[in-house]
């Protein structure tokens, strides 16, 4: 739309000499001022079309404004933007009811989009709550960089909705992070956050896991038994790590998503899935695609809206700011107050991060712990990241060298995916099934199908075998008898 009146309110002076002639170019008027209270009068008054405003200004808060337009004139688009790069500043633009929210320093080209979007798009600006925390203290995520503020800005337009998310990032970045982010600040909060780790659960565990089981539906299934979408239920389940779930598992999650509705294990009625699904992955799905590993028709089910984590190299300026945050944490946990030396910080910035995120605060916390000083200079930075180097491949030792080392460890990672919540009921009989199917299918297929042969192998009666191989559904080749 070609000559309408802008109305641009920003104590920067080059800000608005920017913003005047890029949108008289476009062939609009725009009318510029210092002060919220100049800005509040045009808008009283009746003038303008549209209403570009900074936060910070000498007299008010920008974003205190933004209700108040829009109580007085519902129709009046408002763009808020700050050199507040935080989540917080975006979650509250949205909240107060702002078209859009850019951070400084800014495109000028999307800008110029972003006005003239707001000039033709038709129907009201939607807003999430008021009700939420804020302070810079209880920012679930931390970083000003370009890669976050776009990051931020999507999380902001997400809030009120319950659109279905896809976050991509390597292990370490933060996705729960931005997870509980969609949670915490959106229209779901007050119903449960319940986080999955497909990864972590054993295969023949996850059907049960998510949809739950009746009792009797299987060996072990002593009592009914509530699965992860019955405890999401009126709030967000989070899937992580959705590349390692088995196709089977993918079907019954792709039927749900389709029909918002599911039944438990050896259950007959459907329950209704009142949940709002955010999934996340390291993983490449597309090549997971092309393997025949990951369904194709579920990977755009989930994909609605896609959010890429960046690596922290990808966005070392926010290095700093992270290594403080964990610092303070630690200090707030009660561990002693450290600092970071300048040069420190510079270190800190030209390191890789092969971890992520997840590598700094564990550095910044062994700083807390383990070091004296209170100022870190970057000979510890040093020393520590050449300590945490990885060895060569091939001097490491093996993770386990026996059975046992490995179930332990798989069952560690079990029982942490579940956090602060106990797995269902029956637990070792499960476990128990899930050992004694491989078990039984690799020995099988080592005696050629000769189940005599097995069961003497296995040290078990020949008619206790049977039994199992009924039980468990195990297919016998016809061989050697």
């Amino acid at each position: 739309m070609t000559g309408s009146t802008i109305l641009v309110a920003d104590d920067d002076r080059a800000i608005r000499t920017v913003l005047t002639q890029a949108l008289t170019r476009l062939g609009h008027e725009v009318r510029t001022t210092a002060t919220a209270s100049t800005l509040w009068s045009w808008v009283e008054a009746g003038e303008g079309d549209l209403v570009i405003t900074d936060v910070i200004m000498p007299d008010a808060n920008g974003l205190d404004l933004v209700p108040r337009i829009r109580r007085l004139r519902p129709n009046l688009r408002v763009i808020v933007m700050s050199a507040q790069n935080t989540l917080m500043t975006a979650v509250k633009a949205t909240e107060v009811g702002a078209f859009d929210y850019l951070p400084k320093p800014f495109d000028l080209n999307e800008f110029m989009r972003i006005v003239q979007r707001a000039l033709t798009v038709q129907g009201e600006v939607s807003s999430i709550p008021s009700d939420m925390v804020e302070g810079e203290e209880q920012l679930p995520l931390i970083g000003r960089s370009p890669a976050m503020q776009e990051i931020y800005r999507v999380l902001a337009r997400l809030m009120g909705t319950d659109l279905t998310v896809m976050i991509t990032g390597e292990s370490g970045t933060g996705k729960e992070l931005v997870a509980r982010a969609l949670h915490d600040y959106g229209k779901r909060r007050g119903g449960p956050f319940v986080a999955v780790n497909m990864a972590a659960i054993p295969r023949e565990l996850i059907e049960s896991d998510l949809f739950g089981h009746e009792k009797g539906a299987f060996t072990g299934a002593h009592s009914r038994s509530v699965g992860r979408f019955e405890q999401a239920q009126g709030g967000t389940l989070f899937l992580d790590e959705i590349g390692d779930m088995p196709l089977e598992a993918q079907t019954r999650l792709l039927r749900v998503l389709q029909e918002g509705e599911y039944t438990t294990v050896g259950g007959r009625t459907a329950i209704k899935a009142d949940v709002r699904i955010v999934a996340a992955t390291h993983r490449d799905l597309r090549q997971l695609i092309r393997l025949g590993q990951f369904r194709e028709d579920l990977f755009y089910r989930l994909n609605v809206v896609p959010i890429r984590l960046p690596p922290l190299r990808e966005r070392s300026e926010d290095v700093p700011a992270l290594a403080r945050h964990f610092l303070k944490i630690a200090a707030n946990e009660g561990l002693p107050q450290k600092s970071l030396s300048q040069a420190a910080l510079d270190r800190l910035r030209a390191h890789r991060w092969p971890g992520n995120v997840r590598e700094l605060e564990n550095m910044m916390r062994r700083f807390a712990a383990l070091y004296s000083q209170e100022v870190i200079g970057a000979d510890v930075i040093e020393q520590e990241l050449a300590d945490s180097a990885p060895e060569p491949a091939q001097d490491r030792a093996p993770e386990s060298d026996n059975l046992s080392g490995a179930v332990e460890r798989h069952l560690k990672d079990y029982f942490a995916a579940h956090k602060d919540q106990l797995p269902a009921a029956g637990l070792y009989d499960r476990v128990l099934r899930e050992v004694e199917r491989p078990l039984l299918l690799l020995t099988l297929a080592a005696t050629r199908g000769n189940q005599i042969k097995a069961a003497e192998l296995l040290g078990l009666n020949r008619n206790t075998l049977r039994k199992k191989i009924r039980e468990l559904d195990i297919q016998v080749m016809r061989g050697i008898r």
